[in-house]
């Protein structure tokens, strides 16, 4: 079997160990005669497979223990509506405060803008979101519900270093696109959430991890499926979920414990980005489209000074097995996406490919 080296943004490549065993157990789980995909979601088993997400999602982010992990529908972008349906009126102003950095902060606060009133007190779009901007906590407006931020930008290359301080108003994080790639204090955050098809699963369901407290707001109009208390009260299975990501999903955790857990996982992640970095920045052929203080360490964002190479760049790139490195269309370029199961030999092939088609091209 040949498989690629997957720099996908997402649906992103899985630990090839997690998919093994997922074949090896798709047609028999534990000599069931079924697969895991075919028993009920209110079956012992599944019982013990959601149990066990729970207890390695606790141990491995460290969540404390007046935090609910719950199971959603729909994805994060989902999230853009549960969010404010949830927690904006909690306070009577009814305001969200947003940082926009890239696509995914303007559509959440757009969305928010649905059900109360969305302020952006910050923004990087004048420099195409190439930046994280300065965060003055003097613009945020105490009365505000939440400040929303996206913690890794997938498209444009950029991420938080540190995290802003907001005082009494919830910090809510999208970690789609990093979530267990780096060591996090889960009491900086209100909420956080994540897609899964990054680094945790399949795509199809997303991961939010609430504060007690900012369990209980819903708005009247708030349909049970989108109401976070309804997952916290029922252990997210309120109806049949996504039974099939989850245990994914227990796979790929027990994957990165094997690992060494997020602290090992974080130092290899960093290895891995410094590679490709260090070679964008060893000539005048490349140059990165992610101002460098900013730059994220799980999306690697660059293009050729001649940009009329890019097509042949990509397309021998993918004759050799280096799979997906086509920038979203709003930045151009490339883009190697490499999460927690791009191991750093895929790294080092992508450099040795980009030093060669340098010394070809250039």
């Amino acid at each position: 079997m040949s498989r690629v080296y997957n720099f996908g943004a997402g649906p992103a490549m899985l630990p090839l160990e997690v998919m093994e065993k997922a074949q090896a157990e798709f047609l028999d789980y534990k000599n069931m005669g079924a697969s895991v995909i075919e028993i009920s979601h209110r079956s012992a088993e599944f019982d013990e497979i959601i149990n066990r997400c729970d207890e390695l999602l606790i141990e491995l982010a460290n969540i404390p223990d007046n935090y609910k992990i719950l199971y959603v529908h729909g994805g994060a972008q989902m999230q853009f509506s549960a969010i404010p349906m949830n927690i904006i009126q909690r306070k009577p102003a009814g305001k969200a405060s947003f940082v926009l950095t890239g696509n995914w902060a303007v559509k959440a606060s757009k969305e928010a803008a649905r059900y109360g009133e969305a302020v952006n007190i910050a923004s990087s779009e004048d420099q195409n979101f190439s930046y994280i901007p300065e965060f003055d906590p003097a613009s945020l407006d105490p009365e505000s519900s939440y400040l929303h931020i996206t913690s890794n930008n997938t498209l444009f290359g950029t991420r938080w270093h540190s995290f802003p301080d907001t005082g009494d108003v919830p910090l809510v994080a999208d970690m789609t696109s990093e979530f267990l790639s780096r060591k996090l204090d889960i009491s900086q955050f209100g909420i956080i959430f994540a897609g899964l098809q990054k680094n945790l699963g399949p795509a199809g369901l997303a991961l939010v991890i609430i504060r007690e407290d900012l369990l209980g707001h819903a708005l009247p109009m708030t349909p049970g499926l989108l109401n976070y208390k309804t997952y916290a009260d029922q252990h997210s299975l309120a109806n049949t979920n996504n039974t099939f990501a989850i245990y994914m999903m227990s796979l790929v955790l027990e994957w990165l414990k094997d690992q060494g857990g997020v602290a090992d996982m974080e130092q290899r992640n960093e290895e891995k980005a410094k590679l490709i970095y260090d070679c964008i920045d060893s000539n005048d052929f490349y140059y990165g489209t992610a101002q460098a203080a900013h730059r994220s360490v799980m999306n690697v964002t660059f293009n050729m000074r001649n940009e009329e190479l890019l097509g042949d760049f990509l397309k021998q790139a993918e004759a050799e097995g280096l799979y997906a490195l086509k920038g979203h269309r709003d930045v151009g370029g490339a883009r190697a996406s490499i999460y927690n199961a791009m191991p750093k030999a895929g790294c080092q092939a992508l450099v040795d490919f980009m030093q060669d088609f340098a010394k070809r091209n250039g």
